[in-house]
């Protein structure tokens, strides 16, 4: 039976039917209304509807969004980007659409797709970190989603890995999205750039020529292999490293797998990660060694998740 999934990001929401193999086989992108709180429940409804016109009905829906989601998968507790304070989204939508809804975290929802179909369907334990405006996370421990007691575990992009380190908008300081997200790593680029550094030099051009420094000048430097722009990308992989280190002696994960947007430059990131990662390893040298692996999803992981877990919850009941 069909899925329907739907991604709500702070600029885009993707909506997909899924098949049972994973596959999406339409699909609908919209710009996201995400200050206006009204309008999103209208232009989500609208896109699940459509779909449903175009290939008929659909066994289960799954709505992931970025925020705190409560236990019972209907509220968004908290979601700061767009506008959502104790939303009773599943309510709201299911009474628009004429059918029940599930509501997930939109990292759980991108991991338990690179779980079920993706880069870690081999493995019973993983950890997946999603590298973009901030980090993002997704537990797996012996084949099950972890959500934790109140629904809200996974929030990895809040570890601290430098004390009292760079505010974070969580209200703490020296979170790991601060130093290895893909915001930050701008930010590191665009001081480089302002300063005098000859290292410097590369993203001072480019800047130049493009009349602003954007993730893509900053995708262009490491692509040229900018050696100033390099060891920024190392210095975030040391960050990260920390963080999962942290997570290793904990959960003790198969494998880490990395998506995101930061996830783009590939073995660029990846090599120094794993690197990184052994040196920092409790006990290192005296334990298995998680693998590292780049995400396989890119933009449609959060509507493969959102739908595969709206099917699997509604064949246990």
């Amino acid at each position: 039976m069909l899925s329907l999934g739907v991604d709500i990001g702070g600029t885009k929401i993707l909506a997909g039917v899924v098949n049972e193999s994973g596959h999406v086989v339409a699909e609908r992108r919209v710009a996201s209304p995400a200050q206006d709180p009204d309008q999103m429940l209208e232009t989500v409804s609208s896109l699940i509807q459509e779909l449903i016109a175009e290939v008929g009905p659909v066994g289960s829906i799954g709505v992931a969004a970025a925020g705190f989601v409560n236990l019972e998968r209907s509220t968004i507790l908290y979601a700061p980007n767009l506008n959502w304070r104790n939303e009773p989204l599943q309510q709201r939508i299911s009474e628009r659409v004429g059918q029940k809804v599930l509501i997930e975290n939109d990292a759980n929802a991108a991991g338990w797709a690179e779980f079920r179909f993706g880069a870690a369907k081999d493995f019973q334990s993983m950890v997946m970190l999603t590298l973009g405006t901030g980090v993002g996370g997704a537990i797996v421990d012996g084949g099950r989603l972890m959500r934790g007691g109140f629904g809200i575990a996974g929030e990895l992009g809040h570890i601290t890995v430098m004390r009292d380190g760079r505010d974070c908008g969580c209200g703490r300081k020296g979170c790991v999205e601060q130093y290895a997200s893909g915001t930050a790593l701008l930010r590191s680029a665009t001081e480089l750039a302002d300063s005098s550094d000859p290292k410097g030099r590369r993203l001072r051009e480019l800047r130049s020529e493009a009349g602003e420094l954007t993730g893509h000048q900053a995708y262009q430097a490491v692509s040229e292999k900018d050696p100033g722009t390099l060891e920024l990308v190392e210095d975030a992989s040391k960050h990260l490293a920390s963080a999962m280190a942290s997570l290793v002696a904990v959960l003790d994960p198969e494998v880490f797998v990395i998506g995101g947007g930061l996830s783009e430059l590939g073995e660029t990131l990846l090599l120094p990660l794993r690197a990184e990662l052994v040196k920092q390893l409790p006990a290192a040298g005296y334990r298995p060694v998680a693998e590292v692996v780049r995400a396989k999803f890119s933009n449609q992981a959060g509507v493969i998740g959102a739908a595969e877990l709206a099917r699997e919850s509604e064949s246990k009941l």
